[in-house]
């Protein structure tokens, strides 16, 4: 440590040259004097700390580093002189000790020397086994670290600490799990606070023996903090809340879930004291109550765009606030509130202070009902995406009222609400002009495949995504309505329809005025080559996309037909199909074809003997999945494998 004691090794008491003309004799003492005698230690440079006095009953005793026997309190004065994140780091390197003196340093508690200039050499940090840097990134000019499982230790946090504030300071930190012999705990958060000032992002999953301490720590330090997030931390209570509150002004985002001890007052203080809050998520905390949620939205100074609620003892009280007091809400999720009931939804629509909202996500709340779905149709005048999940009271008597007084909704997601039927389906798209653009339905049991003459006034040329995944009862009957009512599809998924047949598919494919990009069919079992051939005859001019994944009944017929008719296919999966070599091979041939990605999983028909053509496919290609093809031989697709090594390869 030159900086410190400014000894370089070459500095001698005698600069005379060697007291010994035999360089045996050296490890006697030597007389400079009568009063100083001088030990040098048998080594291939004599390195003198200091004088040392010898008498005839100590002479046998064990030299001790002068050092190592300063109090912490001189070390601590040196420590703060230190000119730059360079000696810093050496320093912490020495030993454990060192590093937690460091630590315990403010950096505002340093000199600044007029000539200091910061390292920009990135070092790591390793003291004993237990300390080294975790990899970085740079993001507009503040590191990152992440530690996750054993990594994460309070000797790892505080060597970060020392080693990122000669490199422009730590701003995002991220500890996922704790070491179970050495976990995180709140000195190693508070070595972070002392060190690490600049820290604007930090979030903390599953740190039991983090608490209040080191999280006002962080508040007391950390002004410039932006992002909380707090998963599992069942020692943080209301107290740490308060503290950040009070010393983070800048605070935009808060996450809070499965923090048992945090509550109402922690949240008032954070609705209070921190007026450019525009996110906050609350999940699984029993003490949160209609007093903590209600403070948010009821400050004068809210800000709140972005807002999700999820398993909270809530009641109609906290959703009448939002409708009343959300008036910049622009994204609001809802999930799990059981206390929460039909008057609830109903007041939050009508009280018409959701106007900015945009997208509202419902997910099993048995307080929506037909009747308070119309409320919040007509109250949320700008919304444009709606996703219902698991509401079983939801039917098609209040989906079609919401459709017609959300003007603006342009994307529609449903997700295992059973009573809403094909009617329903058929209305919503009767009803949405043209605006509506895309339209989910998942696992919707309710809708059945029934024949009907359904009349609709006009098309909806809007709708230009459509997929239905899982819906049992889906068939030909309302298919073909749909084919006939939404002319201007692009991208289709139809996923786990086994009651779809090459008779109700055609006449799909034949209305689909504008072109299908992106056809996803994975799952139905009952289509064949047919529906292929009439696909790609139609819409092969700009396809794109087209995913037959587990459609058994899909030959080389298939294939061949997609090599002469698609001109922009770039993604092509053919897994668990009746795939030969024929096909792969009528693939290669096609000259127009660029495909990116091809899968062949499950294809026990594909052999060796199409290796050269997927070498010829592997031109173009930056993903092919071979995993379960039991007929090619692991040997030839290591061959392939170095032939396409800009290829990632699945076997």
């Amino acid at each position: 440590m030159p900086a410190l004691v400014n000894c370089s090794g070459d500095d001698e008491f005698y600069s005379g040259g060697s007291f010994y003309a035999n360089s045996m004799e050296m490890g006697r003492p030597c007389s400079i004097s009568s009063h100083v005698d001088v030990y040098f230690r048998p080594c291939k440079r004599a390195r003198i700390s200091a004088p040392y006095l010898f008498g005839e009953t100590d002479f046998g005793q064990s030299k001790q580093s002068s050092i190592s026997v300063l109090p912490d309190e001189c070390l601590y004065e040196i420590f703060r002189r230190l000119p730059g994140g360079q000696e810093k780091i050496s320093c912490a390197s020495v030993s454990k000790h060192w590093l937690m003196l460091l630590t315990s340093i403010r950096k505002g508690e340093f000199f600044k020397c007029k000539n200091d200039e910061s390292s920009k050499v990135d070092e790591e940090i390793s003291v004993a086994d237990d300390v080294e840097m975790i990899s970085t990134d740079e993001d507009d000019g503040c590191l990152t670290r992440c530690l996750e499982g054993k990594k994460a230790t309070d000797l790892r946090l505080a060597a970060i600490a020392v080693g990122t504030s000669g490199h422009g300071g730590l701003g995002k930190l991220s500890i996922r799990g704790s070491n179970s012999s050495r976990g995180v705990t709140d000195f190693g958060l508070s070595a972070i606070a002392r060190g690490c000032p600049s820290l604007n992002v930090l979030s903390l999953w599953n740190v039991p023996h983090v608490g209040d301490e080191g999280l006002s720590e962080i508040a007391k330090e950390c002004h410039s903090l932006e992002k909380l997030d707090l998963c599992h931390c069942p020692s943080i209570s209301n107290k740490g809340l308060i503290a950040i509150a009070e010393n983070c002004p800048n605070l935009t985002a808060l996450e809070i879930e499965s923090c048992s001890k945090i509550g109402n007052e922690g949240l008032q203080a954070i609705g209070k004291l921190c007026p450019r809050l525009q996110s906050i998520s609350i999940k699984d905390c029993p003490l949160v109550g209609d007093q903590g949620v209600s403070c948010l939205f009821s400050s004068g100074s809210s800000s709140l765009t972005k807002v999700k609620l999820q398993a909270l003892n809530i009641t109609d009280f906290s959703l009448a606030v939002i409708g009343h007091y959300g008036k910049s809400l622009t994204n609001l999720v809802l999930c799990g509130l059981q206390n929460v009931t039909e008057k609830g939804f109903w007041v939050m629509g009508n009280a018409q202070g959701l106007q900015k909202l945009i997208s509202l996500a419902i997910t099993s709340c048995q307080g929506v009902t037909d009747v308070s779905l119309e409320a919040m149709g007509k109250g949320c005048a700008n919304l444009r995406q709606m996703c219902l999940r698991k509401c079983c009271f939801v039917s098609d008597n209040g989906l079609v009222p919401f459709a017609k007084g959300a003007g603006s909704l342009e994307c529609l997601q449903l997700e295992e609400c059973n009573r809403v039927t094909q009617s329903g389906i058929v209305g919503i798209l009767s009803n949405t002009g043209m605006k509506l653009k895309s339209l989910a339905l998942v696992k919707c049991m309710g809708i059945k495949d029934v024949a009907s003459e359904t009349r609709f006034s006009s098309p909806c040329s809007s709708l230009k995504s459509l997929s239905v995944r899982n819906c049992q009862g889906f068939g030909s009957g309302i298919l073909a309505t749909i084919g006939k009512l939404c002319p201007q599809l692009q991208h289709v998924e139809f996923s786990g329809l086994c009651g779809i047949t090459d008779a109700g598919l055609l006449p799909f494919l034949e209305s689909c005025e504008a072109g299908l990009v992106k056809v996803n069919l994975s799952g139905c079992l009952n289509l064949t080559d047919e529906v292929v051939l009439a696909l790609t005859r139609l819409h092969g001019a700009t396809l794109e996309l087209l995913n037959l994944d587990g459609c058994r009944r899909i030959t080389d017929a298939s294939l061949v037909a997609v090599a002469d008719n698609c001109l922009f296919l770039s993604d092509l999966d053919v897994s668990r199909c009746a795939i030969m070599d024929l096909g792969i091979a009528a693939l290669s041939s096609a000259e127009q074809l660029s495909l990116q990605v091809l899968s062949l999983s499950g294809c026990s028909g594909v052999s060796n003997k199409s290796i050269p053509f997927l070498k010829k496919l592997g031109k173009t290609l930056i993903g092919l999945n071979l995993q379960n093809c039991n007929s090619l031989s692991s040997r030839t697709v290591e061959l392939l494998m170095e032939s396409l090594w800009r290829c990632d390869i699945l076997f």
